[in-house]
């Protein structure tokens, strides 16, 4: 038995030959189990001369419920607890409906779950044995369970802040007295779909085993992504992604011979033909020296976000001399006048299926290089469109709304930001000479924190002045919710729309005291919904920019945006 062969690839690739060379002399009665996780790079020989067995969670709700009440809850579970034995056994079921919940919402994607989990029987199983033997004790204390449920069990093996909150919102909402009461149900209270026959999704309290797995029959063959918590929209995410991934796995599996068929252009020719189109409309590089000068004039480096226009610029000066070195070399390969290296293939390769090269995105490390777009002329506009940026802000000063997609580093800029508005506090009580111990009156950077607030246009042009203080955003897309400019408030997306534009955002800096004490004010007392953004459509800390505190009504309070998968993202290419 060898476990866990990921991790040792290159014995896998010698496992191959030996076995080979082994199958001549050994027992016909002899047999050799390896377990692995999916790896790309796993010997495709081994593969095929073994009999592969994989064990995943069933696919849908009614085969999840239904295989936990077939091999972990039976006859004898459901009669283990007396006092109480109603409560338990509608707990039970709830605990199983959940598990099935978390597990399938991660077909989904990144609106499902920031990273795909692998939850298993065993997290339900230690949370109902759990359960079991707290009702031993007595009554239940509700927040002892949310906690060993969402904090213990399943948030043991949560690593991201946000999941956190969403499996805790989830235990929140399914897992309290209500669970227990007359005519609790999983269903959303107004759908926005007609769920399949119009069931009902009801706790149960059976005392047969039978008669559990009989109604779990009854279960629709097709899940609404409104019983997960999500917008209906979120099963057309889902079927994008499944067919994205088709075609991707297509793609790759096509041939990649050179020349043509016929009388039509050649591989190279098209290559060339679109490296010359790039080259010509390629911003041109930029000389340190004089955006030093320039930066200089517009107040130097001792200026924070001068400090971050001049890593940026940095940085995509690095990109332009890649992209236009590489251009260049891949039409001397072509011609013959140097050698074609393996870099210079895939590239060809990539802009033939006008796809960007990996060597444009990511470093030797792996480390991201540019900016992560698949299409390479979306990419392509988008170095423009950042350049535009770049050069704008050297020659005319700072612009008055800001393009935050165009950053490499978006948080770096926003952290400029606030160290600005900090030092114009500071500043002030200095010249006031005031010196006080009230916490409402600090600002270091330790003790405040970002205060937003969308405006009313969204177009660019018509913001004709900078804020006194902070900055204006632009270039930000709301997934899973939309926004209303009249109300102010978030709203249901409109059928078949996966993103909507989020008006220009003012984002500045605030006491942490005095901040919190005034959304109460502002937002109600169910408060706002506090929004991550994203750079791209990968939510991850890596990816990870900064929340937005968005209104929302009281029926439709934060809670219900967080299961909704509510976010901002930057790129949603």
């Amino acid at each position: 038995l060898l476990q866990n062969a990921e991790l040792g690839l290159d014995l896998m690739v010698i496992m191959e030959e030996y076995l080979t060379k082994l199958a001549e002399t050994m027992d016909v009665n002899f047999r050799l189990f390896i377990t692995a996780l999916p790896d790309a790079a796993f010997p495709l020989g081994l593969l095929q001369m073994s009999t592969k067995v994989t064990n995943e969670p069933p696919a849908g709700l009614k085969a999840g419920v239904l295989k936990s009440f077939s091999t972990i809850v039976d006859q004898d579970r459901l009669e283990r607890v007396d006092t109480g034995a109603v409560q338990w056994r509608q707990l039970l079921f709830a605990l199983c409906f959940l598990h099935s919940v978390v597990q399938e919402r991660r077909k989904f994607g990144p609106l499902g779950w920031c990273i795909p989990y692998e939850f298993n029987a065993g997290d339900l199983s230690a949370c109902i044995l759990f359960l079991e033997k707290h009702l031993y004790n007595g009554s239940i204390s509700w927040p002892t369970f949310q906690y060993m449920v969402s904090e213990a069990q399943y948030g043991g093996k949560i690593t991201d802040t946000l999941d956190r909150r969403l499996l805790k919102t989830y235990v929140n909402v399914w897992l309290n007295p209500g669970t227990c009461a007359d005519g609790f149900s999983f269903n959303p209270k107004h759908a926005l779909q007609k769920i399949s026959d119009n069931f009902v999704y009801r706790v149960q309290s059976f005392d047969q085993i039978g008669l559990y797995q009989t109604y779990i029959k009854g279960f629709p063959e097709v899940d609404s992504p409104e019983i997960f918590g999500l917008h209906p929209n979120a099963d057309l995410t889902f079927r994008v992604k499944e067919v994205t991934a088709l075609f991707n796995t297509l793609g790759d599996t096509q041939p990649k011979g050179g020349g043509s068929s016929g009388d039509g252009p050649s591989r190279e020719d098209i290559v060339i033909e679109k490296a010359d189109e790039m080259l010509e409309k390629m911003p041109e590089q930029y000389n340190e020296e004089d955006y030093k000068a320039k930066i200089q004039k517009l107040g130097g480096l001792s200026v924070p976000l001068n400090i971050f226009l001049y890593q940026e610029i940095q940085r995509l000066q690095a990109v332009l001399f890649k992209v236009i070195n590489m251009l260049q070399q891949t039409k001397l390969a072509i011609n013959g006048e140097v050698v074609m290296t393996e870099d210079l293939q895939s590239l060809i390769n990539s802009i033939f299926e006008a796809k960007v090269p990996k060597m444009w995105l990511h470093t030797v490390a792996g480390d991201e290089f540019s900016w992560l777009i698949i299409s390479l002329g979306n990419w392509n506009t988008s170095l423009i469109a950042r350049d535009d940026q770049m050069r704008g802000w050297l020659t005319g000063g700072r612009p008055n709304v800001y393009w935050l997609t165009g950053f490499f580093n978006p948080q770096g800029m926003l952290t400029a930001m606030k160290q600005e508005v900090c030092r114009k506090h500071l500043k002030e009580q200095a010249s006031k000479r005031i010196d006080s111990k009230d916490p409402r009156d600090s600002w270091a950077l330790d003790d405040i924190m970002y205060h937003t607030e969308v405006q009313h246009t969204e177009k660019v042009d018509h913001v004709k002045n900078q804020p006194s203080e902070g900055c204006y955003i632009h270039g930000l897309s709301l997934e899973g919710c939309a926004w209303s400019r009249d109300g102010q408030v978030l709203l249901e997306s409109e059928p078949k729309t996966l993103f909507v534009a989020l008006p220009i955002l003012l984002v500045t800096a605030n006491n942490k005291v005095v901040e919190m004490e005034s959304r109460k004010g502002v937002f109600g007392a169910h408060g706002p919904y506090d929004c991550p953004c994203y750079k791209y459509r990968t939510r991850t800390d890596r990816f990870y920019i900064f929340s937005v505190t968005l209104k929302c009504t009281a029926e439709k309070n934060p809670a219900f945006w967080t299961l909704r998968g509510a976010a901002l993202l930057c790129n949603i290419d």
